[in-house]
């Protein structure tokens, strides 16, 4: 399961579906409707919140947004709270090691988009996220 920091238009097809559906079993997760992946480390910065679905709900709706500029129908009432004001941080190490690891994805699958990508200090986060100085997050388990 990833759940990416980064701006979603930085995905490529894979990357945004295969993110929609990972966000969506962690808000299953999250609820407590699954007895899967429920100690998953990505999932610390949402559990941290006073309500996790919450940020989650947030989340997807970043992703959700995405999917509909690129003209794909995403299912927005698959999202327990869409509509909720949630903001996260995360620190600029922790998007400097997912660009890294976008970026040898995307060179395997779908090298057209490598040059969409912005150099690490100019990536963006994901809308629900503020940049902070910093490493890689404790709960990574990916190390560049």
């Amino acid at each position: 399961m990833r759940i990416w920091s980064l701006h979603p238009a930085y995905l490529d097809r894979q990357g945004l579906v295969a993110c929609w559906r990972e966000s969506l079993l962690a808000q299953k997760v999250l609820a407590g409707l699954t007895r899967g992946y429920t100690h998953h480390p990505q999932l610390a910065r949402f559990r941290v919140l006073d309500d996790p679905l919450a940020g989650i709900g947030a989340y997807l709706r970043g992703l959700l947004d995405e999917a509909g500029l690129r003209g794909y129908r995403f299912d927005a009432t698959r999202i327990t709270k869409p509509d909720e004001a949630v903001a996260l941080t995360v620190t600029r190490g922790q998007l400097d090691l997912e660009t890294a690891h976008l970026l040898a994805k995307l060179m395997e699958r779908s090298p057209d988009r490598v040059a969409g990508l912005p150099a690490p200090p100019d990536v963006l986060p994901h809308p629900l996220f503020t940049v902070v100085p910093g490493p890689a997050a404790d709960w990574e388990r990916a190390r560049p």
